[in-house]
């Protein structure tokens, strides 16, 4: 059950909080640019600084604390993670840079879509086969560019307490680059055991799981980097279920 004693106080002082994020995302924004991917703070671009601190600060706001382990492979990498909550990609991006490939209804997301949009998000209609090739293509290109790119391999957020199936379809762009794959573990915790209730729960919409989650005790976001593997000239279904296998066993662990 999420509702406490101390619901309406979390949700008071978060979305006290919340302007002042939103307010942040003003100079994101603006760094996201040829100039802000010059301009280097520390071993990093200046927007992809702005970007990981924004989206640091947005989990925050939201209760959640991102528990990075393992070590995040360079680019060009494809990277595969399973998908619990929408906070899966500022939780990502807190951690590192990367291009993400989402559902094309993440475009008309309040505040999301307006980001994901600015972050270069890659889109994809389902069902839509001429929609999966340039999202295959646009895949590829990124990787040329020598970026990272992550999917998420079950297809969308699903409820439940363990791994779905990857989809072996957008592997084809690792083999296709010849680039590195590497899986993320994501899993939400509480008082050390997991916390299913941050995904979408008796088929509430985006803004009824926002304030949902704003009134929630605290979680951990963790984020387990697992090895890279190459493709090898494998058939992309071997690919995914290599990776489903390595993220059960983190899930699992």
């Amino acid at each position: 059950m999420w509702f406490d004693a101390w619901t309406p106080l979390r949700l008071l002082v978060r979305l006290v909080l919340m302007p002042l994020v939103l307010l942040a995302l003003v100079p994101t924004l603006l760094s996201i640019n040829r100039l802000g991917r010059r301009v280097r703070v520390g071993d990093i671009s200046l927007e992809a600084f702005m970007i990981a601190g924004w989206s640091y600060w947005l989990c925050r706001v939201f209760g959640v604390r991102v528990r990075p382990q393992g070590a995040v492979a360079p680019g060009p990498v494809l990277m595969v993670a399973n998908h619990v909550s929408w906070l899966d990609i500022q939780a990502m991006h807190s951690v590192t840079s990367m291009s993400f490939v989402g559902k094309a209804e993440i475009r008309n997301w309040p505040l999301l879509g307006f980001l994901a949009r600015a972050g270069g998000t890659i889109f994809i209609e389902r069902g839509n086969h001429a929609s999966s090739a340039d999202v295959s293509s646009a895949l590829v290109a990124r990787l040329n560019e020598g970026g990272r790119v992550a999917i998420f391999a079950e297809g969308g957020i699903r409820p439940g307490d363990h791994i779905k199936v990857f989809h072996a379809r957008l592997f084809k762009a690792a083999v296709e680059a010849d680039c590195m794959i590497q899986p993320v573990m994501i899993r939400y915790t509480r008082d050390g055991k997991r916390d299913p209730d941050m995904s979408f729960i008796n088929n509430e919409h985006l803004v009824g799981n926002m304030l949902r989650i704003l009134g929630r005790p605290t979680s951990d976001a963790e984020l387990r980097f697992l090895e890279p593997y190459a493709p090898a000239g494998r058939p992309r279904r071997e690919l995914a279920r290599q990776a489903q296998a390595a993220v059960s066993e983190a899930f699992d662990d």
